[in-house]
């Protein structure tokens, strides 16, 4: 395993985990907002059986770097971040694995280099607007100005309330009440998330969300050339199972595959269905 930092193109520096073969075909795996690489867990191990497998930390996220300017914390920028690790690490093409707000990443570097992208997997995001569907309501993104001027305006307020909101026992009750399914995930698979959000700074949670909602990827969907393989949870309420399905519909090669109980953390609730069916999706690219 090799544990680096690499300069994106404005020399914020890039935490980068690379592991596998080191000769083989290679995976960028893409997160979700807020997250360092915990819903990679069980998929990691089966990937560095065949691939080089590339995970990186968003800018602001992990063990990067936190650059003052924060109008660099959107996905066009998080996009061009995983062609600079690529880049930096003589890799030509690869494969983009995203989850969540990943997906919407993944996406977004296929457009800014569709010739370099050997395949996609979409895990349980949206190719647009996430906030718009968030929990079935237009809720989340009417309540969002109000919530970003706050936060803005009131800083320190805002990380103190975001301090108490990530105590690990109290959220993880609520993300169990509201979206994971209890009978399927293992509580000590879902704390590293929680942890990790504990050490984030709201203030560039709030960026990225502002760039989550406003993002869509829809224009460029019917030029992506490769293949696709979309991965939704049947009972995903942060991004429906119609999401997805309308993804696969939209791009030219695309494949649907939707998990039976499945939350927004279906990689950790039914890790073995999930990674037969990419299994067999890069065999296919082989």
């Amino acid at each position: 395993m090799a544990l680096l930092s690499l300069p994106a193109a404005d020399g914020t520096a890039l935490s980068v985990r690379v592991t596998g073969r080191s000769e083989g075909p290679a995976v960028l795996l893409c997160d979700g907002i807020g997250c360092d690489g915990y819903i990679w867990r069980y998929l990691r191990p089966f990937l560095e059986k065949s691939f080089k497998v590339v995970h990186f930390h968003y800018r602001g996220h992990g063990s990067s770097a936190q650059p003052e300017d924060t109008g660099t914390y959107t996905i066009e920028q998080c996009a061009g971040d995983g062609w600079a690790v690529l880049d930096a690490l003589g890799i030509d093409a690869a494969v983009l694995m995203g989850h969540s707000m990943g997906v919407q990443v993944a996406l977004d570097a296929a457009r800014q280099n569709p010739a370099r992208v050997r395949g996609l997997v979409a895990l349980c995001g949206a190719f647009e607007r996430p906030l718009d569907t968030f929990a079935g309501s237009d809720l989340a993104v009417r309540a969002l100005p109000y919530v970003t001027k706050w936060g803005f305006r009131s800083p320190d307020r805002l990380r103190r309330l975001w301090a108490a909101a990530m105590v690990p026992e109290f959220a993880y009750k609520f993300a169990t009440a509201t979206e994971l399914n209890v009978r399927m995930i293992r509580r000590d698979d879902f704390l590293p998330y929680l942890a990790h959000m504990g050490r984030m700074d709201p203030i560039v949670f709030l960026r990225y969300l502002e760039s989550v909602a406003a993002h869509s990827a829809r224009p460029n969907l019917a030029s992506i050339p490769c293949p696709v393989l979309v991965i939704a949870g049947a009972r995903d309420g942060f991004t429906p199972p119609r999401l997805a399905e309308e993804l696969a519909r939209q791009v030219p090669r695309g494949e649907l595959c939707i998990v039976p109980g499945g939350s927004h953390a279906a990689p950790l609730e039914l890790p073995d269905l999930i990674e037969l069916r990419i299994e067999g999706f890069l065999a296919a690219l082989a």
